[in-house]
């Protein structure tokens, strides 16, 4: 079977490349809807007709129209005229046609045998690279994916469309937004005045947020997705490099019931917490949230492994913690090229999918003491340049109370104790704004909340 398809001569029609040369050279009509469908030169599989169609973008680009004559001159000035098949050639593709009026079937047809040509290209390569040891399999279908997924994209049809459709489309919008007055357009976190800056997580959009360790990016980042999945209903998947599954359950369970994580980890709890857990429980269980548990996670299967949840889950946003601990296929390269080419991937994921990824990752410590700012980014300064949006997570410094006890243990019941207000700085955002959200951590239950009016004022 193999024997056979290489024997084969690849997918091609002369006669309607022909007929879609003939169509170029009788109306310069037919030149702007080949423009349109993107046909490009390397769709025809005749050299010849690939350089005619060279000489046709070439007079086009220079706003001449092309035409028996003006052609000949543009190749035979570029020394192409031969390989073109000559003169007489270029003037005897007029004679194929009945009518220039069916450019758009001829050309598209044209297309279609130049992608499957491509296919046959992919398949040759999949079958070289699946002989190769030194590839894994994984490495080998993240290739394939990639290039099914470039040639889908670069074939897409682009159509102009009239201002009137134009207007009615942003006027449905704008009634819409008058209908419901809402400012927020993409998945709102949960923190109001964060979201009234960024107008939610947007679609494509590649988020980074930043910390210095143990300053509290992961309970934030719960604190967001358990606030989409539980209480919007919104599809949620979240990437735990670092955590166990059953450590996140802890923690969700502690934030919701407002538990001591702590006594809830160690069983050291009353029976009307127990009730708290249980009801917690319950009203998080039906919640469409997905926790991915897989340390020392490659960069393949998190993509792939993300593909997945959107196609079968219909996941609507992706957290990842966090971005140090993605690991890379070529580990003979440096860890910055390393996190760029991360960084790259999973930007172009996030579009790929058009779902919003937010991304974990750490700080270094200079200026430990200080906010933080972009240059703090750890390993790669690609981060800064490939995010969309950058929040940067900066704990304040806890002033105490007047005549309170350093050393007295605060009440086990008391929701206010071991408060540490934090700024959630927006540092970069490429549609809107940038500023401070306060924000403090109560960190017994990792939960983050609006910083109160009474801490507020201490600060």
């Amino acid at each position: 079977m193999a024997q056979e398809l290489r024997d084969k001569t690849p997918p091609h029609n002369d006669e309607l490349e022909q007929a879609t040369l003939g169509s170029l050279l009788m109306d310069s009509e037919a030149v702007t809807a080949a423009i349109q469908l993107h046909l490009r030169p390397s769709d025809f599989y005749s050299r010849a007709n690939m350089r005619i169609y060279e000489a046709v973008m070439s007079l086009d680009a220079k706003g001449l129209r092309a035409d028996i004559q003006t052609v000949v001159q543009e190749l035979k000035s570029h020394g192409k005229l031969d390989e073109a098949g000559g003169a007489s050639y270029v003037s005897s593709l007029t004679t194929v046609i009945p009518s220039s009026a069916n450019i758009d079937y001829y050309a598209q047809m044209v297309k279609n045998y130049s992608l499957k040509r491509a296919l046959l290209k992919v398949a040759s390569k999949i079958g070289v690279s699946a002989y190769d040891e030194s590839k894994d399999s994984r490495e080998v279908l993240e290739e394939v994916q990639q290039v099914i997924f470039e040639l889908t994209d670069e074939r897409q049809v682009f159509s102009a469309i009239k201002i009137q459709e134009v207007l009615k489309a942003t006027i449905d919008i704008i009634d819409q937004a008058m209908k419901y007055k809402n400012p927020i357009t993409g998945i709102p976190t949960g923190f109001d005045k964060l979201d009234v800056m960024t107008s939610g997580f947007q679609r494509g959009e590649y988020i980074i947020l930043g910390a210095r360790p143990s300053v509290g990016k992961t309970a934030l980042a719960l604190n967001m997705a358990s606030n989409i999945a539980f209480y919007q209903k919104i599809p949620t998947a979240f990437f735990s490099l670092e955590m166990s599954y059953v450590a996140l359950g802890q923690r969700l369970i502690s934030s919701e019931s407002k538990v001591n994580s702590l006594n809830l980890r160690s069983g050291y709890f009353s029976s009307g917490d127990y009730k708290k857990i249980i009801d917690a429980v319950g009203f998080i269980y039906e919640a469409p949230f997905y926790i991915i548990d897989t340390p020392n996670m490659r960069l393949l299967d998190l993509r792939a492994q993300a593909r997945k949840l959107v196609a079968q889950h219909d996941v609507k946003i992706i957290f990842i913690d966090y971005l140090g601990l993605i690991g890379h296929e070529n580990n003979s390269i440096q860890r910055y090229e390393q996190v760029s080419e991360i960084s790259r991937s999973i930007k172009s994921l996030a579009r790929e999918l058009n779902i919003p990824v937010v991304v974990l990752c750490q700080l270094n410590r200079d200026a430990h003491n200080e906010a933080p700012t972009l240059a703090n980014l750890r390993d790669s300064g690609a981060i800064e340049q490939d995010a969309d949006l950058i929040l940067l997570l900066h704990p304040e410094q806890k002033k105490k109370k007047k005549n309170e006890n350093p050393n007295e243990k605060p009440s086990e019941h008391d929701p206010l104790s071991d408060i540490r207000p934090t700024d959630l700085i927006v540092a970069k955002q490429r549609n809107g704004p940038i500023g401070v959200v306060k924000l403090e951590l109560l960190s017994k239950y990792a939960r983050f909340k609006p910083l109160s009016k009474e801490n507020m004022q201490e600060n």
